[in-house]
């Protein structure tokens, strides 16, 4: 595709102009469309010195906040953010499940679909809010910068709609609750760097954060613990974001029970739960109902806890906290009583309990609410995981497994990002990609094998090496598109959160062991599977999804786990343009970042 065929018609476009002019704004607007508008922010990356856990540091943040600022806007808005870079390093913003019609130009990671902001240098991106309604977040999509660059978005529905769990008196907001990670001594920066220079693996972080404080059970951590006060009889929704980067986690609130009604945006089936598993990059709208009886102090932790579903290798085994406070709790003196623990928060291993809950996730599947589930798919694509090595070349000092380097791969392939050039723009002004890609990402892996067997790499029939190379799907538009996931045991099976820019899918199955062609599809749910934009795939499992490629551009396609992204957990997937000029890829802003 050439820059001519890859951008909207013009004529078309100036003939629409004139028909709007001459009949008027209202005549032509629908009446969604008449109440949307545009919202604007300002987001100065800058650093600043934080306290956490008994040291000060320097991190990098967004307007000198950690976490960053919330964007507030509704269903079919435009948001407007202008990035300044007063950093140190290069940066890119990532609106993590805005599917961003037509627009990769603003998605945000660096060197797929932008180069990053420099150093004093600024972008302003475009945010295209469509069908999402609910909780979504953005982040740093820059090594590991996302450890201290994220903020909510909070979506609300579009004007004279309400929420469809709606109750009565209405919900009321408590401020996003956003899981994270903290190092207390090193820079993310600097542990990238590690990790790619010598080929090992990235050390764990030392505490979980809730709303980026560790909570009461760190030391030092008791001032800052983040706190919420509600009323009794009230209902509360709870807006729950994962941003760490290694680990999905376990999340409940002592003494209260959890109504889940959406994730990752999308309204779900409700369904009461005692604790919610949020994997990596995945979002969750839940109701919390403050009905707690008198006394007993009113204090209740809400804690977030690691949930690895390998144990093998080093994690970080720590259980954050934040304080829920009733506004009639009653204190003796100046002391309030220690507050309750909740006992349904699952073991950091419980893989059952994790499973046991993906599995309630349904779409809301209503009238007002229809799905679009392929029946069919045009495009079926099995990929694998793994982690993997690379040869320790005889200029590096490797200290990885065996002395070589660690890697990811998708069907053994180790995804490379070009430096030079974005892919976006080699595949808008070139077609072929001048030589920054490769338009061959294979649809199965080369080798076909009992993949979840553990005895397999020690048996040599499978060996754990792999190459790096920048290669990629082209879909063509409006293909109806498979892909399932399986987990391998090539350097040992773990859970990962696959996460797809640009689309929502549709998880139409998943389980544990190698999936069966022949048997599973069977049992695929075509008829109110959930909605999501990330998928935890279980440990020695698969999961399969499914969705229309409908929104061209070129999209990223990773594993949430950021060690496995700069890894090569990776690909791209390239949409085509359709025929008509609604379903082409919009021109690129006039300002796009230069490498």
């Amino acid at each position: 595709m050439g820059a001519v065929a890859g951008a909207p018609d013009v004529v078309l476009r100036f003939l629409q102009l004139g028909v709007f002019l001459a009949l008027g704004a209202a005549a032509v607007m629908s009446p969604a469309a008449q109440c949307s508008r545009v919202r604007h922010y300002h987001f100065l990356i800058k650093k600043v010195n934080v306290t956490r856990l008994c040291r000060q540091k320097s991190i990098l943040t967004v307007n000198g906040q950690f976490p960053g600022p919330t964007i507030r806007a509704r269903t079919g808005d435009v948001v407007v953010v202008n990035v300044h870079n007063h950093g140190d390093k290069n940066i890119t913003i990532h609106w993590h499940g805005v599917d961003q019609p037509r627009n990769p130009w603003s998605d945000g990671p660096e060197y797929v679909t932008q180069c990053p902001i420099q150093p004093g240098a600024a972008f302003a991106y475009r945010v295209i809010l469509s069908q999402e309604e609910g909780t979504l977040w953005w982040h740093a999509h820059t090594g590991f910068d996302r450890a201290t660059v994220h903020g909510a978005i909070v979506i609300l529905p579009k004007h004279g709609d309400t929420f469809p769990f709606q109750t009565k008196p209405p919900v009321e907001e408590m401020p996003p609750i956003i899981l994270g990670e903290l190092w207390r001594d090193d820079d993310a920066t600097q542990l990238l760097e590690d990790a790619v220079r010598t080929g090992r693996d990235v050390k764990p972080s030392d505490a979980n954060t809730i709303n980026g404080e560790p909570g009461g059970l760190f030391p030092c951590s008791n001032p800052g613990t983040f706190r919420v006060r509600v009323e009794r009889g009230k209902t509360y929704l709870l807006r729950v974001i994962n941003a760490g980067l290694s680990n999905d986690m376990f999340f409940a609130v002592a003494g209260h029970r959890l109504t889940v009604v959406a994730t990752d945006a999308r309204y779900t089936k409700p369904f009461a739960t005692d604790h919610l598993m949020v994997a990596s990059g995945q979002t969750v709208d839940a109701l919390l109902h403050a009905n707690r009886t008198a006394g007993g102090g009113g204090y209740y932790y809400m804690a977030a806890r690691t949930f690895s579903s390998d144990t093998n290798i080093d994690f970080n085994n720590s259980t954050a906290t934040a304080i829920v406070e009733y506004a009639d709790a009653t204190a003796s003196g100046r002391l309030a009583p220690a507050p309750v623990f909740p006992a349904t928060l699952p073991a950091v291993d419980d893989t059952a309990a994790a499973a046991a809950y993906t599995a309630r996730l349904r779409s809301l599947a209503s009238k007002a609410h229809p799905v679009d589930v392929p029946a069919h798919a045009d495009e079926r694509m099995f990929m694998t995981m793994a982690v993997n090595l690379i040869a320790c070349a005889p200029n590096e000092n490797c200290t990885g497994p065996h002395g070589d380097h660690l890697a990811a791969t998708l069907n053994n392939v180790s995804f490379q990002n070009p430096s030079a050039v974005d892919i976006l723009r080699a595949y808008y002004y070139g077609g072929s990609g001048h030589g920054v890609y490769d338009a061959d990402f294979p649809d199965r892996p080369p080798s076909f094998f009992n993949f979840t067997d553990p005895g397999i790499p020690a048996s040599g029939l499978v060996g754990p090496f792999t190459e790096r190379g920048t290669r990629v799907k082209v879909l063509e538009h409006g293909a109806a598109v498979e892909v399932v996931f399986q987990d391998t045991a090539v350097l040992g099976t773990e859970s990962h959160p696959m996460h797809l820019h640009g689309y929502s899918f549709y998880v139409v199955g998943r389980g544990l062991g190698n999936f069966d062609e022949g048997r599973d599809p069977a049992g695929y749910n075509l008829v109110d599977p959930p909605l999501e934009n990330t998928v935890a795939v279980p440990k020695g499992g698969w999961a399969a999804i499914r969705f229309r490629a409908t929104n061209p551009g070129v999209w990223f396609m990773h594993c949430h786990f950021d060690r496995h992204v700069v890894w090569g957990m990776d690909t791209v997937f390239i949409v085509k343009d359709g025929k008509a000029p609604e379903a082409k890829m919009m021109r690129p802003p006039p300002n796009m970042p230069k490498c």
